[in-house]
């Protein structure tokens, strides 16, 4: 995020994007301005919280006007960096994997998948989605320097290696989709996403909390 910005809770940050993408939807429609109460509605973000956290922005919007859309715009494109492009690597080209290559953010410019890496002797050397796919032996040797975030959808069992690996690199961030918990510097930021972890949590919350 911008550096100029005043440090915010994480909770706010990882909203951020959610704003963001609803209100492209919004300005793509013709749409000027939105209330704080539209905006809950459509990200399913209580109006009390999109105040607060547009609150830690300063005056973003005007009491029985609500918002203005091109301007909320530039401000989170500013303070999400929208401006420049995020270069993502993917390592581990297996279904999930191949899923992220032809997806590759098509709905956001400013992310793109640039390489991806495997060991499979059937995939390496051609591309997926456009995304040429190198050996993982090649790691070292392809990672691009202006890649600082790694996407990891590889069995669990070599999880760890392979992020001291990407580490010893340089790579700051780390979106992981392993169930393996990993050990990284402090100077490193990971995202763990378990998808069975998250389906347990949703049937969970089905049975326990319906909504009718």
């Amino acid at each position: 995020m911008n550096q100029e910005q005043p440090k915010i809770p994480q909770a706010t940050a990882k909203r951020l994007p959610l704003y963001y993408r609803f209100l492209k939807n919004l300005d793509s429609s013709g749409k000027q301005r939105v209330s704080s109460a539209e905006l809950s509605e459509a990200v399913k973000v209580d109006s009390a919280t999109i105040r607060r956290d547009f609150s830690y922005f300063g005056a973003l919007g005007k009491k029985g006007y609500g918002y203005n859309i091109q301007y909320l715009l530039s401000f989170f494109r500013k303070t999400l960096d929208q401006d420049e492009v995020t270069r993502v690597t993917l390592i581990g080209v297996g279904n999930l994997g191949k899923a992220f290559l032809n997806y590759n953010f098509i709905k956001n410019n400013s992310t793109k998948i640039e390489q991806a890496f495997d060991i499979n002797p059937e995939i390496v050397g051609k591309e997926v989605g456009g995304v040429p796919i190198y050996h993982f032996d090649e790691l070292e040797e392809r990672l691009t320097p202006d890649v600082a975030i790694a996407i990891l959808t590889v069995p669990a069992s070599v999880v760890q290696p392979i992020t001291d690996r990407l580490v010893q690199i340089g790579i700051k961030g780390i979106l992981n989709f392993t169930p393996a918990r990993i050990n990284v510097p402090d100077t490193v930021r990971i995202h763990h996403i378990d998808l069975a972890v998250e389906l347990q949590s949703l049937v969970y919350f089905l049975k326990n909390y319906p909504l009718d």
